[in-house]
C-alpha cells in the first residue's frame, strides 16, 4: 500500500545526537520547509518509549504522523535490520511511525538523505543545478519497508582539486562554510563517504574540520603523506632529505597523526619530493630503482607503524602514481600488508599511465590478476595538465567510455577505494552523477543514466525536448577535438589556451625550429608545420562546435526562461568556450601563415579577430556568473582566458610595431587614407594613430573588399 506524509509530520530526533547527524537533520528540515512551505515539527526521542518492532498488519489509515531516527543498536527486535556498514532501513511500525534506522552514523545520514531524495523529491545536485524541490501538500511512499543495499565501493569520494573557482567565489581566504557546505552536502547526497577537502589550503581554514563534522572520512593528497605539513614549508632552511633529516620528517608525520587520530581518516602513505615530484630530485644520491625503492619502502613501513601505534585498525592506502607505479611494477617497492593500492587514470579517463610532457608510454594502470590485496583508483572527471585537459568544461569523451573504464576497474577488483577528481563541481555534474550511480550499484547503463540526468534537470519538458537535450549532450562528445590515435585523445578547453600561449611565445622569439613543448601534439615538426597541423585540427572541429552552438540556441528558444538559463549555465557556456577558443586558435595559426608570407597587415587583422574570439569566451563566463554564481569564474587562473587575451594582445602590438611603426601611421596611409590626401598631407598635422581595434576593423573591411574585387575580375 501507499503511505503519505504532509507538513504536519513530526520528526523525532535521537536523544544523543552527534555533530554529523545534526548537520544532516538541518538539511532534512530545510528540505521539508522547501517542499511543504512550513518549518517541521520536531521532538526529542523519549528513552522510555519502546522501539520494539511490531509490523502493523491491521492498517486503518495510510498517514505517517511521525518520522523517528534510530541507530540499529537502539532496536531490540527487527528482522529487516542490515548488518553491513553504512546501510539503513525505512520501515513502518505501529501508530503510523516511519522509522529510519541506520546501521551506524553514516547509515542514518544515508537513510535520511534517501528520504529527502525519494520522498521529498530533493535532487542530490539541487544546489549546483539550481533545482528547487517542487512545492506539495502531500507526498507518497510506495516502497515500504525499504532496505538499502551495500555500496559497490567501500571508500568513495571526491578530491576537490584545482578548486580556483571555489576560491574565487568568495572574498574570504581560505573559503568558509558557505563554500564548502554545498560541496560536502552534494557528496553525501551522492552516497560519497570520503573527501580530500581542497588542495594545499591553509590549515586554519574550515575545510578539514567541516568535512569531519559532516560525517565524511578524510584522506590526503599523495604529495602530503598522512596529511602532514610539507617539509620545505616547516624547515625551509634544511635540504628535504630523509636520509639527512629523518627526525624532522617523522616529527611532521607524528604531529599529523596526533592531530587526526580521533577522526575518520583513510591514511595516505607516501614519500615524494617537495612540490609533488620524485624525492630523488631533491636527493640525487639515490640514482638506481633499487635504492629508490628501498628508501620509499622503509618510509612507508615507518609511517604505517607510527599510525598503528596510535590508531586501532587504521585504514591505509598508497597512490601508485607516477614513479611509484613503475617501482612497484618492477618489484622495487614493498608495501605493508592490507594497504590499499591506488591506481590512477591518465587524466583523460583511460586507466593507463599519464603523459608527462612529450613522453606517453600508456602502461596499463590496473592491478594484475595475481596482485592480491585491496585496490582502488584515483580517477579524473576533470584535469589540469597545461596541455589539452578540461577544467572549465566537461569530460571531453563520452559517458560510454567512462562507464567502460570503470567496469574494467570493478572487474579488476579495484573496488575498495574510489577517489574522483571533481574540480569545482559545477562544470562536471553529469559525470559526477554517473560515477555516483556506479559506486552505489556497480554496473549501470550509461545511456539510460544520461537520459535520467536530463529528466532530473528538466522535469517539466515534453518528450521531444527531452530527446533534443539528450542529443546535445551526445553531440558534445563527438565535437571535442581528436588530437591523437587513441579513443581518449580528446581535448578539453585548455588546449586552445595553453597551446595558443605557447605558440605566441615561440612566434615572438622569431624561431622557426619546432616548439618542443608542442611535440606531444604535433610530433617533431618545424614551427610552421606545427601551426599548419594545429590549424587543420581547428578547421575540422570548428564547424562541429558552431553547429552545436546553433542547435543549443534553438533548443533554448523552446524552453521556459528558467530552463533556458539552466541549459546555458550547465551546457551552453561550455559549448561557447569550445567554439570561441577553437576559432581563436585557428585564427592565430592563419595569422602566422600571413605573417610568414609578408602580409603583416593581414596578420594583424587575423590576430585581432583571434582576440575578439577569445574575448567571447570570457564574456560567456561573465554571463554565466550571475545570481548565486557571481564571482564564480573570477579566479580562472588555470585555463586563464584573461592570460590568453593578454598574450594575443601583446602579439598584435608586436606585429603592428614591426611593420606599422614607429609612428603607427604606415598602414593607415597605405591602405586607408584617401588617394587625394596621400601625397599632400603635412607630417606635423596628421591625426592621432588609430587604436588597435579600430584599425583592425577598418583594415579588415578594406582587405575583404580587395579580396572581393579579385574574385570578380
Amino acid at each position: 500500500m501507499s503511505w503519505s506524509i504532509d507538513k504536519q509530520v513530526t520528526y523525532i530526533e535521537p536523544e544523543q545526537i552527534t555533530t554529523p547527524i545534526r548537520y544532516v537533520l538541518r538539511m532534512i528540515y530545510r528540505d521539508h520547509e522547501a517542499v511543504f512551505g512550513e518549518q517541521p515539527n520536531i521532538k526529542v526521542f523519549d528513552a522510555n518509549d519502546s522501539v520494539e518492532y511490531e509490523q502493523q498488519t491491521d492498517v486503518q489509515e495510510d498517514q505517517i504522523h511521525h518520522i523517528r531516527i534510530l541507530l540499529m543498536e537502539e532496536i531490540a527486535n527487527d528482522p529487516l535490520l542490515p548488518r553491513e556498514p553504512e546501510m539503513f532501513v525505512h520501515r513502518i511500525g505501529a501508530q503510523g511511525v516511519l522509522d529510519i534506522v541506520g546501521r551506524d552514523e553514516l547509515g542514518i545520514i544515508y537513510g535520511l538523505l534517501h528520504y529527502s531524495r525519494y520522498v521529498l523529491g530533493v535532487d542530490p545536485f539541487w544546489f549546483w543545478a539550481e533545482l528547487a524541490p517542487v512545492r506539495r501538500e502531500q507526498v507518497y511512499i510506495a516502497e515500504l519497508p525499504y532496505v538499502s543495499q551495500p555500496f559497490a565501493v567501500r571508500y568513495r569520494g571526491w578530491f576537490v582539486n584545482d578548486e580556483v573557482c571555489l576560491i574565487g567565489w568568495t572574498d574570504v581566504y581560505p573559503p568558509g562554510e558557505d563554500v564548502w557546505q554545498p560541496v560536502f552536502e552534494a557528496l553525501l547526497r551522492c552516497g560519497g563517504n570520503m573527501v580530500i577537502p581542497g588542495t594545499d589550503l591553509p590549515r586554519e581554514g574550515i575545510h578539514h574540520r567541516l568535512a569531519v563534522d559532516m560525517g565524511l572520512w578524510v584522506t590526503h593528497h599523495h604529495a602530503e603523506p598522512l596529511g602532514a605539513e610539507m617539509f620545505a614549508r616547516a624547515f625551509p632552511e634544511l635540504t628535504p632529505s630523509y636520509e639527512q633529516y629523518p627526525q624532522q620528517f617523522e616529527q611532521l608525520w607524528r604531529q599529523a597523526i596526533e592531530r587526526q587520530q580521533d577522526e575518520k581518516i583513510v591514511w595516505v602513505l607516501s614519500f615524494r619530493g617537495q612540490g609533488d615530484k620524485p624525492f630523488w630530485e631533491d636527493d640525487p644520491q639515490f640514482d638506481t630503482p633499487s635504492s629508490r625503492g628501498t628508501v620509499i619502502s622503509n618510509v612507508l613501513r615507518k609511517q604505517y607503524e607510527m599510525i598503528a601505534d596510535v590508531v586501532q585498525q587504521p585504514v591505509c592506502c598508497i597512490a601508485l602514481y607516477g614513479e611509484l607505479a613503475e617501482l612497484y611494477r618492477d618489484g622495487h617497492l614493498q608495501l605493508p600488508d592490507g594497504v590499499i593500492k591506488i591506481w590512477a587514470d591518465n587524466g583523460y579517463g583511460k586507466m593507463v599511465s599519464r603523459r608527462h610532457g612529450n613522453h606517453n608510454v600508456r602502461v596499463s594502470a590496473l592491478p594484475q590478476v595475481d596482485d592480491h590485496g585491496p585496490h582502488g583508483i584515483y580517477y579524473h572527471v576533470t584535469f589540469h595538465d597545461l596541455q589539452a585537459s578540461n577544467h572549465l568544461t566537461m569530460f571531453p569523451s563520452s559517458s560510454a567510455l567512462m562507464n567502460r573504464e570503470l567496469d574494467d576497474v570493478l572487474q579488476a577488483g579495484a573496488d575498495r577505494y574510489w577517489l574522483i577528481n571533481c574540480g569545482n563541481i559545477l562544470q562536471h555534474l553529469p559525470f559526477l552523477d554517473l560515477i555516483a550511480a556506479k559506486w552505489q550499484t556497480g554496473y549501470i547503463d550509461a545511456t539510460k543514466q544520461q537520459e535520467q540526468w536530463i529528466h532530473r534537470l528538466y522535469p517539466q519538458i515534453d518528450d521531444d525536448l527531452h530527446r533534443q537535450i539528450v542529443a546535445l549532450y551526445q553531440q558534445y562528445a563527438q565535437c571535442t577535438i581528436v588530437y591523437g590515435p587513441h579513443e581518449d585523445d580528446r581535448a578539453g578547453e585548455e588546449l586552445y589556451h595553453h597551446v595558443g600561449r605557447r605558440l605566441i611565445g615561440h612566434w615572438m622569439k622569431q624561431q622557426h625550429i619546432g616548439d618542443r613543448g608542442l611535440y606531444w601534439l604535433t610530433g617533431h615538426l618545424p614551427f610552421p608545420a606545427q601551426l599548419k597541423m594545429i590549424q587543420s585540427l581547428m578547421e575540422k572541429a570548428l564547424p562541429r562546435w558552431q553547429q552545436l552552438q546553433t542547435d543549443t540556441a534553438q533548443v533554448a528558444a523552446q524552453l521556459q526562461p528558467i530552463d533556458a538559463q539552466r541549459l546555458y549555465r550547465q551546457f551552453g557556456v561550455q559549448v561557447q568556450l569550445h567554439e570561441s577558443g577553437c576559432r581563436g586558435l585557428l585564427l592565430l595559426c592563419a595569422a602566422y601563415r600571413d605573417y610568414r608570407s609578408g602580409e603583416h597587415a593581414r596578420a594583424f587583422v587575423q590576430i585581432s579577430q583571434a582576440l575578439w574570439a577569445y574575448e567571447q569566451g570570457q564574456q560567456a563566463l561573465d554571463l554565466a556568473a550571475q545570481g548565486r554564481w557571481q564571482n564564480f569564474y573570477r579566479a580562472d587562473w588555470l585555463t586563464n582566458i584573461r592570460n590568453t587575451l593578454e598574450h594575443v594582445d601583446a602579439l598584435r602590438r608586436y606585429v603592428r610595431i614591426m611593420d606599422d611603426g614607429p609612428d603607427l601611421f604606415t598602414w593607415y596611409k597605405q591602405y586607408l587614407m584617401p588617394e587625394t590626401e596621400k601625397h599632400i598631407y603635412l607630417e606635423n598635422t596628421h591625426r592621432n594613430p588609430l587604436a588597435d581595434d579600430e584599425l583592425a576593423h577598418r583594415l579588415k573591411e578594406y582587405l575583404d573588399a580587395q579580396i572581393q574585387q579579385i574574385k570578380y575580375k
